[in-house]
């Protein structure tokens, strides 16, 4: 019972806390005494029309800006002292993407690899393991040697997600996913994102205006709100899903 205990408090840990945040763009505040607390293995929707500050929030979190009041942290470490960046994935928006950046599937998911602190580092045999994977996984291992410009949107959205997918991260950040793609695209994008929620040691926080697919997943009706922002909330702490998981393994045996 002891030990049980133990693996349900370990499963429960703080993964982002915001301690009454504020932010704003001049005269204009965008975010106002925000609190919150996303712990391991949540699944954190976050809806808000456009302006509402659900860009800026992201940017808070990772430590792109700065809060004028209050505190992040991230895994219990404020934003500002925070190294750990492989333990975070991020998933950005299609159009923040220049369709002529010269690069090759191959290699913007390698580029997932490279910390703040290792931009320079060599590419090892295990590393370049780690991309056939998650090109495997992402069934777009055909297209390693293409333009990732050359893609359609659902091709590159999957190439994103295996770029953030390939360190093995703690945390996925996803800011609209699935803007601009097709229905069938959207529908196997979000099948994927529930499949490693509910198996996989990973916590999620999602930006969308998808909020009929939000409520499908995370419920009806959001468990908190701050300002224009609502942030629907489902948890996963199953005590037989807390175990560490190889994510870029496990996820073959995925269905369909």
């Amino acid at each position: 019972m002891a030990l049980a205990a133990e693996m349900a408090e370990d499963c429960h840990q703080p993964v982002v806390e915001l301690d009454n945040v504020s932010f704003s763009f001049g005269d204009r505040k965008v975010i106002d005494g925000l609190s919150l607390t996303v712990r391991e293995r949540d699944f954190v929707g976050i809806i808000g029309p456009n302006g509402s500050g659900k860009t800026t929030l992201l940017r808070l979190i990772v430590g792109l800006l700065k809060p004028d009041r209050g505190e992040v942290r991230l895994f219990g470490v404020p934003a500002e002292r925070f190294r750990d960046w492989h333990l975070i994935g991020y998933v950005p928006q299609r159009k923040a993407f220049n369709p002529l950046f010269p690069a090759t599937v191959r290699e913007v998911v390698l580029s997932g690899l490279f910390g703040r602190r290792k931009l320079f580092r060599r590419v090892t045999r295990a590393d370049q393991a780690r991309c056939r994977d998650a090109l495997e996984v992402l069934g777009i291992a055909d297209l390693e040697s293409r333009r990732i410009g050359a893609l359609s949107g659902g091709q590159q959205q999957r190439v994103f997600l295996a770029r953030a997918l390939i360190g093995n991260p703690r945390l996925l950040i996803l800011d609209e996913p699935t803007a601009g793609v097709d229905e069938e695209t959207q529908d196997n994008f979000f099948g994927l994102l529930r499949h490693m929620h509910q198996k996989h040691n990973m916590t999620f926080l999602m930006v969308t205006h998808d909020t009929e697919r939000v409520r499908s997943y995370l419920g009806p009706e959001p468990e908190t709100a701050s300002g224009r922002l609502s942030f629907y909330v489902r948890h996963s702490h199953g005590l037989e899903d807390c175990a560490e998981t190889d994510l870029l393994h496990t996820l073959r045996t995925k269905e369909g």
